[in-house]
């Protein structure tokens, strides 16, 4: 159940961060609500996973989603750049949070 708490948290750090973009530093009210639950349930969530998995994996993996994920919206979304490089170093961190994973 870790885990699924841990994924869930990545998610919403992966809406945070997207979040941030929105809010225009924080001027647009909605968006920096939004931004700012956002935050919190992450943190929470990672917080319910601390109780169980190893700190040093638990916070690796959800950074690593976060990462993966905003990188992903940041392409989709906002239009950067999907270099060969750019998506082929992506692909390094997903094997790192799948090889993280193996091993706890």
């Amino acid at each position: 159940m870790a885990w699924t708490y841990l994924f869930f948290a990545g998610l919403f750090e992966i809406g945070w961060a997207i979040g941030l973009k929105y809010t225009e530093g924080f001027s647009k009210p909605i968006p920096t609500v939004l931004t700012v639950l956002s935050m919190i349930v992450s943190l929470w969530l990672l917080g319910i996973a601390l109780k169980t998995l190893p700190v040093g994996t638990a916070y690796a993996v959800w950074t690593g989603i976060g990462t993966v994920g905003t990188a992903l919206l940041g392409i989709w979304l906002l239009g950067d750049p999907a270099t060969v490089l750019r998506l082929a170093c992506i692909g390094l961190i997903v094997c790192g949070i799948l090889g993280l994973k193996l091993v706890a």
